[in-house]
């Protein structure tokens, strides 16, 4: 189980493996362009091996990119359209720089219910893989289940993959919208639960990645907020007892929290998981 972080690419790709080093990051999970814009631009060639060296000399590892917040396979035609063009492009250059795959957010309903778009949301993921590189994985990240967002339940991404039906599409859990969606992954009852609910609605050989985040709302909120590690509703005693937890013993977890200083993922929250990982007797 390796301790990794959201980090920055400001300067370029390699410059991340710079900052997961200044921060004893094991793992990494990175943008590749702009999360806020549909605009990609795609790295120089120059840019692709100097992040495959460094990263090869640094043992950082594995990497993961995220996708455009943009992204929605919920929306309507134009978007959808935007979306796949987007995830299509990450997916690519994940398959350039040779990291493990792309996490996204599923996006919203609109109202309509899941059911509702759930052909429409398939056929736009195999539309993407369909443009891909075969070895990357595209990751669907479960959501907070605020209104009508997608993927909040289990069960609604274990159908998703069902109805996608190929071994690409993994899954990458996050804590803090585990407990704002409702499940109470903080006590050894709740995670067994929790863990027995998604090897049997997705199966937890397809579990690839955590976003680890403590949690500025209480369980059930329906509200995505991060907060540092054991300073929200998780606590560190609720991490010890997710890393404890046999389904996640080969499974990064990469910090998405807000920083000490406000700056995103830093030292500090890197060396509060590591001690909890010794602590819940979990090995790198």
């Amino acid at each position: 189980m390796k301790v990794g972080a959201h980090v920055s690419t400001a300067g370029g790709l390699s410059k991340s493996i710079d900052r997961a080093q200044e921060i004893g990051a094991e793992a990494i999970q990175i943008f590749a362009s702009s999360p806020r814009a549909w605009a990609f631009k795609s790295p120089s060639e120059e840019e692709v091996l100097a992040f495959r060296e460094k990263s090869a000399e640094a043992d950082v590892a594995p990497t993961f990119l995220h996708g455009s917040y943009l992204v929605n396979v919920g929306g309507a035609p134009e978007l959808i359209e935007k979306s796949v063009e987007s995830l299509a492009s990450h997916m690519n250059v994940a398959g350039q720089i040779g990291v493990a795959g792309v996490i996204f957010h599923g996006g919203s309903h609109k109202g309509v219910g899941f059911e509702g778009i759930l052909d429409q949301a398939a056929t736009a993921l195999r539309d993407v893989l369909s443009r891909s590189p075969s070895d990357v994985w595209l990751i669907i990240e479960n959501s907070a289940g605020m209104g009508a967002h997608i993927g909040s339940s289990f069960k609604e991404i274990g159908t998703l993959m069902e109805a996608i039906d190929s071994p690409q599409v993994m899954v990458c859990l996050d804590t803090q919208h585990c407990l704002a969606a409702g499940y109470n992954i903080v006590t050894d009852d709740g995670i067994q639960a929790a863990m027995d609910e998604f090897d049997k609605e997705i199966g937890l050989s397809r579990l690839v990645a955590v976003h680890a985040n403590d949690s500025k709302m209480e369980l059930g909120s329906g509200v995505d907020r991060h907060e540092n590690i054991g300073d929200g509703h998780l606590g560190e005693a609720g991490f010890e007892t997710i890393m404890g937890h046999d389904a996640f013993r080969d499974v990064p977890f990469i910090l998405e929290v807000p920083g000490l200083e406000k700056k995103g993922p830093d030292k500090e929250n890197v060396d509060r998981l590591k001690a909890i990982r010794a602590r819940a007797g979990a090995s790198q």
